[in-house]
């Protein structure tokens, strides 16, 4: 696992080959916070189809040390978009099965608006800047899952 923290904020964010609960991260956001008034948190699973109707896993690749700067980077964007009190990434790494979390992005703000806006930023960011590849596993073999021509869209609607 690589940890990555921001000196001055509450930007962490968390490479793992490890599972997660859908809590992580939720309370070590919010402890000893009462400036916080709404979290919106995205988890991303693992689907038993996508590219292939017949997925039976994938394995996430990545590079260590880029990939926690890139996301920080992604965090520290929205950081300075929106009003926020916390950002928390955690995005799994190695061999996944269908059902398995891959990617928890948790977003704190005083107020909904901006933690909603955020939270679909970093999200829209991850699919498109973070330096992940994917190889998923069908009956009929392995391949490297396409970027989607949506991913790039959503990411767009940011500029």
């Amino acid at each position: 696992m690589a940890l990555l923290e921001h000196p001055h904020k509450a930007l962490v964010v968390e490479v793992t080959e490890d599972s997660f609960s859908m809590a992580h991260g939720y309370e070590q956001a919010l402890r000893g916070r009462t400036d916080i008034g709404a979290v919106v948190s995205f988890t991303g699973l693992v689907r038993d189809f996508n590219e292939s109707p017949d997925v039976l896993g994938l394995t996430l690749e990545h590079y260590p040390g880029m990939t926690e700067r890139s996301l920080m980077e992604i965090a520290e964007q929205a950081w300075q978009r929106w009003s926020l009190q916390a950002v928390r990434i955690i995005h799994r790494v190695g061999d996944l099965a269908p059902g398995d979390p891959i990617v928890r992005v948790l977003v704190a703000s005083a107020h909904r608006r901006d933690a909603f806006l955020a939270c679909d930023f970093v999200m829209d960011y991850l699919k498109t800047q973070a330096p992940f590849w994917k190889k998923e596993r069908a009956r009929q073999g392995t391949y490297w899952v396409k970027e989607r021509k949506t991913d790039q869209q959503d990411a767009e609607r940011w500029s």
